[in-house]
């Protein structure tokens, strides 16, 4: 596996970063300028999802079969592992959201209440998607404005555009058990749960439950309980006092909550509750 696709640009001595803010675990968004500039993608690692904002008619993908030039308003998406070279001949700005293959798989188990294995993720060059391009707009503007919130909301709709795929599906969690953990959390989630607990509600053993577990959400139990806390946190934050709020999530203390949501989210609890009030 190769380098994300932002350190290949970054070794370019022609293309500009402008703006670089990151998102939390797995997630970073940039705004980039290049031209007269040829950039190479080898196996690249996690999955990149590009709008071009301004110009594009000269960025062409020399392997391939795409021979023609991009557009304002372009999408491309990149998935992990992907590889493509490219000749850039004419100058043009464009926004790359980058998010790591198992936090895109383990946000789409939770939004859509699937099996992560069903996510169905293409590459795509140079095409004209609203459902991709307005929310990657958003991004961008929220980047450049430094809206942490603003970029959030709008991760979450680049979720809710993911396709599913109907493939058969061996192995995992069945959806009842699924369900059945996720409802046992929910009601337990200010309490101390343990990898035995989650397992013993799906009738497995600890080993083969974890098993099938990182199968179905895309990540291993423990991280996907963190996850799964500072997102309830971040609901809470809207009308929650902050000094609540992280033993109502499970958190052993408020200084474990700080580490664990900025790690997450990208923002400090605090920093978070701020820009909700604001």
């Amino acid at each position: 596996m190769g380098k994300r696709i932002e350190e290949y640009l970054l070794a370019s001595k022609r293309c500009q970063r402008l703006v670089n803010m990151p998102l939390g675990k797995g997630r970073q968004l940039s705004i980039w300028e290049n031209s007269h500039d040829e950039v190479a993608y080898h196996a690249a690692q996690g999955h990149t999802f590009s709008l071009y904002l301004k110009g594009g008619e000269g960025t062409y993908q020399v392997d391939g079969d795409h021979f023609e030039g991009g557009e304002t308003g372009a999408v491309c998406i990149f998935p992990n592992g992907h590889s493509s070279t490219w000749r850039i001949t004419k100058p043009f700005r464009f926004v790359h959201l980058y998010v790591g293959d198992e936090d895109l798989r383990g946000a789409f188990a939770i939004s859509k209440d699937q099996d992560a294995r069903r996510l169905d993720l293409s590459e795509q060059i140079q095409i004209r998607s609203e459902k991709f391009r307005e929310p990657l707009q958003k991004m961008a503007l929220a980047a450049m404005a430094g809206d942490h919130l603003a970029a959030d909301v709008s991760f979450s709709d680049i979720i809710e555009a993911l396709s599913e795929s109907p493939m058969r599906l061996s192995g995992g969690l069945s959806l009842k058990a699924r369900r059945d953990v996720l409802e046992w959390v929910h009601e337990n989630i200010d309490q101390s749960i343990r990898l035995s607990d989650m397992a013993q509600i799906s009738g497995l053993s600890d080993f083969h439950f974890h098993r099938m577990f990182q199968q179905s959400f895309g990540m291993a139990p423990h991280k996907w309980l963190v996850l799964y806390r500072t997102n309830l946190a971040k609901a809470l934050l809207k009308t929650t006092p902050l000094s609540q709020v992280a033993f109502a999530c499970g958190f052993s203390s408020q200084s474990h909550f700080t580490r664990q949501f900025k790690l997450w989210q990208g923002l400090t609890p605090g920093q978070y509750q701020k820009a909700l009030l604001s």
